[in-house]
């Protein structure tokens, strides 16, 4: 009984203390952003002195100057300023292995330099989630991350970097990296992905076409996004596409449509056969494929500036392994999708340097303006709501708008004028916090481990 009694004098006590929290509530902040040119991320033209009301973590209005109500919101000036949607990283990988103060240095990067979300591709997500929930929180200055579980053939989870990301488990046995074959009880296999936080399954390798489909299928029933390997081996891109995945991910790999006989397996990788293209204009088989995209809804997460770094380094350094696809085949493919109206979102799936000031989104997009030829709108349009659209989060971030989170960013130079604008950030906000470029501490050897100077 006096056990009893006790418990219940806490519970009484925990739940009086809620109400006086909530009685002495601090009212969320409101913050006037006044007379700057707004570039809203939906591919519409910029509009000149406009004033932007953000109340706690999102905008409550987006109008001409002076004519918000505001009372008590405090002032901030950016006349002769641009504002554009914070920028989205399709395609990152924050723990492989789990190294949390490399992760904190490039997550900080990343904030400070413009970017308020990414899509985490295949990590562990145990070292993910604690990485995600604490810059959701504000302990670390981060953006969102909204992560994948893997799921692939069995020949896949003899990779080392599967090890690295599952530790404790046996390989292929882990919640967010699931080895699938026929025996496997799918509805199951996704309802432990979906319990580790995952916004999303990712399809990766050595999988048939009816496995896809029934994984896609059963996460879609689940709530659940699924992004995938453009080219699953020995899945064709056409089969990958017809299975309802949401995105595919590196345009490169949809050129291996065109093999006279599919690579067997993922650990296979011979280069796709870039002859095979057509020799000049739009190639007819690509172009099917991105009509199937186009009737799916399918978005593609580009990822071409990974195609051109690595060009350059093996200039360098000609004893460097070769990617699937050279740069300018990349460029090509990603230039067919865009001209026919198939979104394309900048993912990166590499880190920038360490001596680099600036996020290695800011290659992507460079890779979107010059290499592919998107002028400057489309491409912020590429990296704001279309990658929302590719995380599945449009309904909260990816364009300035009312009623959406309070993620953009404040540059001093005309982006429309010349992509390389962004480099001239002044500050980002997201959720409605202000990180000052002023305040950016660069990441050092030290946090992103040695040998990563290069």
């Amino acid at each position: 009984m006096v056990a009893r009694f006790r418990k219940a004098a806490l519970l009484a006590g925990f739940a009086t203390s809620l109400l006086t929290v909530g009685a002495h509530a601090v009212e969320p902040q409101r913050v006037l952003y006044v007379d700057a040119t707004v570039i809203d991320g939906t591919g519409a033209a910029p509009r000149a002195h406009q004033d932007i009301l953000v109340e706690g973590e999102r905008i409550v209005a987006v109008g001409p100057h002076g004519t918000l109500a505001a009372a008590q919101a405090r002032s901030v000036d950016l006349a002769g300023r641009w504002v554009i949607p914070g920028l989205i990283d399709t395609h990152v990988h924050m723990a492989t292995p789990p190294n949390p103060a490399r992760a904190q240095g490039e997550l900080r990067r990343m904030v400070y330099g413009g970017v308020t979300s990414v899509r985490d591709m295949a990590d562990d997500l145990r070292s993910v989630s604690e990485l995600a929930r604490a810059s959701r929180v504000g302990e670390i200055p981060g953006p969102d991350i909204y992560s994948a579980a893997v799921m692939a053939g069995p020949p896949f989870f003899g990779d080392p970097r599967v090890n690295a990301v599952s530790m404790g488990y046996k390989a292929g046995t882990a919640p967010w990296a699931q080895a699938i074959d026929d025996k496997t009880d799918i509805p199951t296999a996704i309802t432990l992905a979906r319990g580790t936080g995952a916004t999303a399954i990712k399809i990766y390798a050595d999988l048939p076409a009816n496995l896809i489909a029934a994984l896609t299928a059963e996460a879609h029933r689940q709530g659940m996004m699924v992004w995938a390997h453009s080219a699953v081996f020995p899945t064709r891109p056409a089969d990958v596409i017809a299975a309802g995945v949401d995105v595919v991910s590196h345009a490169c790999y949809l050129a291996y449509q065109l093999e006279p006989v599919m690579l067997a397996s993922y650990e296979d990788h011979t280069p796709v056969h870039e002859n095979l293209l057509a020799k000049k204009g739009d190639d007819p088989v690509i172009a099917g494929l991105y009509k199937a995209m186009l009737a799916k809804g399918t978005i593609v997460d580009a990822t071409g500036g990974l195609f051109v770094h690595y060009d350059k380094l093996r200039r360098e350094k000609p004893e460097t392994r070769p990617l699937r696809c050279t740069g300018t085949t990349t460029a090509r493919l990603v230039r067919q999708a865009w001209k026919a109206g198939v979104p394309v979102s900048a993912g990166t799936d590499f880190e920038a340097e360490v001596s680099s000031p600036w996020p290695a989104l800011y290659d992507e997009l460079d890779f979107l303006a010059h290499d592919v030829g998107m002028p400057p709108l489309e491409v912020i349009h590429s990296a704001t709501l279309v990658g929302a659209q590719a995380a599945g989060q449009a309904k909260d971030t990816g364009s300035v708008e009312a009623g959406k989170l309070a993620n953009f960013v404040v540059l001093a130079a005309d982006p429309t004028k010349d992509i390389g604008n962004v480099r001239s950030i002044a500050m980002t906000v997201k959720r409605g916090k202000q990180f000052a470029r002023a305040d950016y501490k660069p990441v050092t050897v030290e946090e992103m481990g040695a040998g990563d100077e290069d």
